[in-house]
């Protein structure tokens, strides 16, 4: 059981590396500007991987950015197959990491916090 767990996480690092490296170098899609990948999630079974993603930009460009990774998520598998010495390359899911957002949202609860105790101190 742990073999397994490695050599999906191994996969799916690997997958991260070379997604990006295509992203970045070989994908021609106007609609997908700044991505960065975060995570990589893939089946045990190597059938599925879901990439999780973050966008420079608001709401509008985030959603185009997607639309146009999942559209292209035929050719980025194509390109995948190239590079993975796998039986199956794994379909690809794309979809938004809020936890930097979320991450944001939380460091500035912190610092108001703690402004608000030190307020409560000074006075």
């Amino acid at each position: 059981m742990a073999q397994e767990f490695s050599r999906s996480r191994r996969v799916a690092d690997q997958i991260q590396r070379e997604l990006a490296r295509i992203i970045q170098r070989e994908l021609k899609d106007p609609r997908v500007g700044m991505v960065t990948i975060t995570a990589v999630e893939v089946t045990r079974e190597f059938d599925h991987a879901k990439v999780y993603v973050t966008v420079l930009g608001d709401k509008s460009v985030c959603k185009s950015t997607l639309e146009g990774l999942n559209s292209a998520a035929g050719f980025l598998r194509r390109e995948l197959a190239h590079c993975l010495k796998l039986r199956t390359t794994p379909l690809l899911h794309f979809h938004y990491d809020h936890s930097l957002e979320e991450g944001m949202r939380l460091s500035e609860l912190i610092d108001t916090a703690v402004a608000t105790d030190k307020s409560k101190d000074s006075v």
